[in-house]
């Protein structure tokens, strides 16, 4: 029989624990100039112990110096009697009392009133501003308003609408307890057996309901086509009392309106409602109705034929297969032709105009400078601050007199500093390491051009410098190098390696280059194929495989042979 008693048992382990400094030193090693110069930033507001240092202030030895001097005994005892220090004869007390005083005003914010600088930044107006202010233009019921600010809340980046309907009338619903939704849950399932799941949804993740404010009446430019009539169907109040905020009528009321806005084919479900939308706005421009045929050769013409396309054969244009959509529409190939090419310059993404990304800000962190036949790397540090030890502060340490808990405060702080300096040196010494040998394998490179590229790993920079592959992958993450050739990312000089001419060793980005250049200077009516261009590859001494092309041709986003294929 066991029986169950507590025992004592000891166990000799061995675990890697990554110490505050080692994370602290991975992390600084990860940042490039401008996020190490940030994060010092903070630091310093953090440290006291930590400062700048700058031309103006002197150095450290200097400091103490000075200091010891000033705390000198001096020789007449009387007149070190008669000096007071400034510093006690300020009355904290009534100075921070009348400072939390709410009533409390300074004279001098009292005289100067100034608005705040953060009222004169400008900010870029994004596509739901744009909406929003459009949709505070036009005058509709509370509840279309409400459905058309949760349309606008969630569409894209693009502008489309990838929420369902399903997903915005439950977002629709209030708010209830989990008692109301329990009772809920049977009685809908009762009434609509359809709709039951659709109710007993959560709200989406992405469901989002974009705050609106209160706005004036503003004129929008140009005369927005009328609305289609929608039919009103009497919503049946729910039995448990909660009613949503608009009916599946006021939903589709909305959808209509926000589509109705600038730009055109905003709020599309997908590609072909989106080119649809914005041929019917060009037939109404031209005062034509829409989907009606045109003549030959004429504007109208091209829009009808546009528009049949992109309605029913809208993967034919995709592939370009100018004959087959001739023969599809009963319609001459120059007539074809010339609705493919009006098609080309329809906006596939009108969102874009408005969620423009802001340009990114790149200042590289090293430069290669060649002097004579050698190569130098220069570290680019000249807007970090340059950190060091406030003596101040050390000198408290040496004092009998200071409390336990300031000696341990200022002690903690003094080795927060000094290990912060450390990874900061050990940063820069592990990036120039790694940049001396990449310009001794990358010297054809800097020397003549990216043809000349040489495959390199990161293993193998590792094995040379002495370090893990992970310190080398995070040394040259978003870092920039100025070398002779351009500005490039430091990660870019490492490539894997294909058998190339003579037994040697191609780059993969040179082999990458290779393939797009046989496919700009092909015949566009008779394209490559992946294993036309592997027989090149390989006559030119190149071992790959139609495979590894095939892959290669995808990751650079070019089209397969049938899809380039353009028949005259």
């Amino acid at each position: 029989m066991v029986s169950l008693q507590p025992k004592l048992s000891l166990r000799v382990t061995q675990k890697q624990i990554l110490t505050p400094g080692l994370v602290q030193m991975v992390s600084v090693l990860a940042l490039n100039k401008l996020e190490l110069r940030d994060m010092i930033q903070a630091e310093m507001v953090e440290n006291p112990v930590l400062e700048e240092l700058e031309d103006s202030v002197p150095v450290l030895d200097d400091v103490t110096r000075r200091e010891e001097e000033q705390t000198a005994p001096s020789e007449d005892p009387m007149a070190a009697g008669d000096k007071k220090d400034a510093f006690e004869e300020i009355d904290f007390g009534s100075f921070f009392r009348d400072y939390l005083d709410p009533g409390y005003r300074s004279p001098d914010l009292e005289a100067i009133e100034r608005p705040s600088f953060e009222n004169f930044l400008s900010k870029p107006s994004t596509l739901t501003d744009h909406l929003a202010w459009q949709l505070g233009a036009m005058v509709m019921r509370p509840e279309v308003r409400e459905a058309a600010e949760l349309i606008i809340g969630n569409l894209d980046e693009d502008g489309y609408l990838k929420a369902s309907e399903d997903e915005l009338l439950a977002a629709a619903m209030p708010p209830a307890s989990a008692g109301q939704a329990a009772a809920m849950a049977p009685e809908a399932a009762a009434e609509n057996p359809g709709r039951a799941s659709a109710a007993a949804l959560p709200v989406a993740a992405d469901v989002v309901v974009f705050p609106l404010g209160e706005q004036a009446a503003l004129p929008v430019a140009g005369p927005a086509p009328a609305a289609p009539a929608v039919e009103r169907v009497a919503a049946k109040p729910p039995a448990n009392g909660l009613r949503p905020l608009f009916s599946s009528a006021d939903l589709q009321e909305a959808l209509e309106l926000v589509r109705q806005m600038d730009p055109v084919g905003v709020a599309s479900r997908d590609l072909r409602e989106c080119l649809l939308a914005q041929i019917q706005y060009h037939q109404l421009a031209h005062g034509r109705a829409p989907n009606k045929p045109g003549q030959n050769g004429t504007a109208d013409g091209i829009l009808s034929d546009a528009y049949a396309i992109v309605s029913d054969h809208l993967k034919l244009v995709q592939n370009r297969q100018t004959k087959e959509l001739a023969k599809a529409l009963g319609r001459p190939v120059e007539a074809v032709q010339a609705a493919m090419d009006f098609i080309k310059t329809l906006d596939p993404r009108p969102g874009q105009r408005y969620n423009k990304s802001e340009p990114r800000l790149i200042e590289p962190d090293v430069a290669f400078i060649k002097q004579g036949d050698e190569y130098l790397v220069l570290l680019n540090d000249d807007d970090v601050p340059q950190l060091r030890l406030n003596p101040t502060y050390r000198r408290l340490l040496n004092r009998n007199q200071a409390e336990k808990d300031v000696r341990a405060y200022i002690k903690e702080k003094y080795k927060s500093a000094i290990q912060l300096i450390k990874n900061i040196e050990q940063r820069k010494q592990t990036i120039l390491k790694v940049c001396y040998a990449i310009i001794g394998r990358q010297r054809e490179f800097l020397d003549k051009g990216i043809d000349c590229m040489m495959p390199m790993m990161i293993k193998e920079v590792a094995e040379e410098i002495g370090v893990h592959p992970s310190t080398v992958s995070r040394a040259v993450a978003n870092k920039y190098a100025h070398t002779p050739q351009g500005v490039f990312e430091l990660r870019f000089f490492f490539s894997e390696s294909v058998q190339g001419p003579e037994g040697g060793n191609t780059s993969l980005l040179i082999l990458k280059r290779r393939v797009k250049k046989l496919i700009d200077e092909e015949d566009s009516a008779r394209p490559y194929t992946d294993e036309q261009i592997t027989r090149i590859l390989q006559s030119q001494g190149i071992q790959v495989t139609r495979r590894t092309v095939a892959k290669y041709r995808e990751d650079m986003r070019i089209p397969s042979t049938h899809q380039r294929r353009v028949k005259k």
